[in-house]
């Protein structure tokens, strides 16, 4: 995977915020630079807010 300068900015964010989103326009990598990060941080969930299932988990963000 292309290093991407995304990664680190996202990597900083999630030392001060408990959520970080990542928008963009379709088939750009923001699934795979999401999953790159995640193996980074073995405790995080990853949340696909097109899945209703997905964004179902945001009703009750305690259980996560």
């Amino acid at each position: 995977m292309i290093k991407r300068k995304l990664e680190k900015i996202i990597i900083h964010s999630l030392t001060h915020f408990p959520i970080v989103g990542i928008l963009g326009s379709r088939q750009v990598g923001k699934t795979t630079l999401a999953k790159v990060i995640q193996k980074r941080f073995p405790e995080s969930i990853y949340i696909d807010l097109e899945l209703p299932s997905d964004a179902n988990k945001l009703q009750e963000p305690e259980l996560y």
